[in-house]
């Protein structure tokens, strides 16, 4: 079995002009560039700006709040904000697959109370996927939901769940009934935040900054979210907008404009050449859910060569630049290399391990 070609992604009719208009708004904007913006970088003030723009929630509907554009004039603006080490952290999760999780999987209150606050940039989510001592194992989950006089209580705990301390709500994968199968009873919920019977604490990174967390549910209220029982097939559909996007190549791509433009050359343009490649990758996969399509295999590729890259470009840079990494350096570079260095572990960790997402195409090829 070979995997399914993909059309090239064709950029909209207007996404040039779209393209000029975020670059004249970030060039007006005070911040400073970081590499891994989407995780680290969090400023609600800027959220909030991006919604009044009309550039989030761009693909919902409009009677949701959103502006019913298409997958591509999205990739668009978050190309352009990526590139520009923007800080996109506070509403990344919710704008990037949980908008459009809650309009396929929502009840019609979820949709009206989520999706226009989503795409103002007044809501932001936490995932709760992984758990201790579980590695990458999502089908091990021990947070268990239960009914307790007529609705969904939680009691579990779950870790590395990025912005949770400063999320308005939370999804949970949970466990709601046993099964014979270990992807079977597994069902998700939609925690409000703050609630009773949830305590969220801070696990602090290499460097000292907070946006890791560990989420403790003792009985927390609770709502279904989807269908009872569904709750794998649902994570495993929204894990495709999470492992395609262009921020699993462009994290680092704060580093990749300095290297081109001090040290020009050989090794820049291998970059370069690089990039492009997973650029026109994450594209086509856009082009593919914006089409109604399933590119699980192929969101699984971008993922897996998307974020080997990022890796690869640090010790380019480094190799490059001739500067250590120092994050109180008034040098750019090597702040900016410190920040790489410090994220680094977390680049072929989150969304999947390398290994987990070729074992899902070895599958999805009949070789395994």
């Amino acid at each position: 079995m070979a995997l399914p070609e993909l059309e090239p992604g064709v950029p909209p009719p207007d996404g040039g002009r779209l393209r000029e208009d975020v670059r004249r708004f970030l060039a007006a904007a005070e911040f400073e560039p970081r590499c891994d913006s989407w995780l680290t970088g969090a400023d609600p003030d800027f959220s909030r700006e991006l919604g009044a723009r009309g550039w989030l929630g761009m693909t919902l509907p409009v009677e949701y709040g959103g502006r019913g554009r298409s997958a591509l004039e999205r990739f668009v603006v978050i190309e352009e904000l990526l590139a520009a080490g923007a800080p996109v952290g506070a509403h990344w999760i919710a704008d990037r697959q949980m908008g459009p999780s809650i309009l396929a999987h929502g009840t019609e209150e979820q949709k009206r109370a989520f999706l226009p606050a989503i795409a103002r940039g007044e809501c932001f989510f936490a995932i709760g996927m992984s758990e201790p001592d579980s590695g990458s194992d999502l089908a091990s989950v021990r947070t268990r939901a239960e009914r307790v006089d007529g609705a969904w209580r939680l009691t579990g705990t779950k870790v590395w769940t990025s912005g949770a301390h400063i999320a308005h709500a939370m999804v949970v994968l949970a466990r709601s009934a046993p099964g014979p199968a270990r992807h079977e009873g597994l069902s998700q919920f939609i925690v409000r935040l703050p609630a009773e019977g949830v305590a969220v604490r801070p696990i602090p990174g290499l460097s000292g900054e907070h946006h890791f967390n560990e989420v403790v549910f003792d009985g927390a209220p609770a709502e279904l979210f989807g269908r009872e029982g569904d709750g794998w097939r649902q994570v495993t559909a929204e894990l495709a907008y999470e492992r395609s996007g262009p921020e699993r190549f462009l994290s680092t791509f704060a580093l990749v404009r300095l290297v081109c433009s001090l040290t020009p050359g050989a090794a820049s343009g291998r970059l370069v050449g690089r990039l492009w490649a997973l650029r026109q990758a994450s594209l086509a996969v856009a082009g593919a859910l914006e089409a109604g399509r399933d590119p699980t295999l192929e969101a699984a590729l971008v993922k897996d060569l998307g974020t080997r890259f990022e890796r690869e470009v640090i010790d380019v840079a480094r190799e490059q630049l001739g500067v250590e990494p120092d994050p109180a350096s008034p040098d750019l570079a090597a702040r900016l290399l410190a920040q790489a260095v410090v994220q680094a572990p977390g680049f072929t960790l989150r969304g999947g391990t390398n290994e987990i997402l070729r074992g899902i195409v070895a599958r999805g090829l009949g070789v395994r």
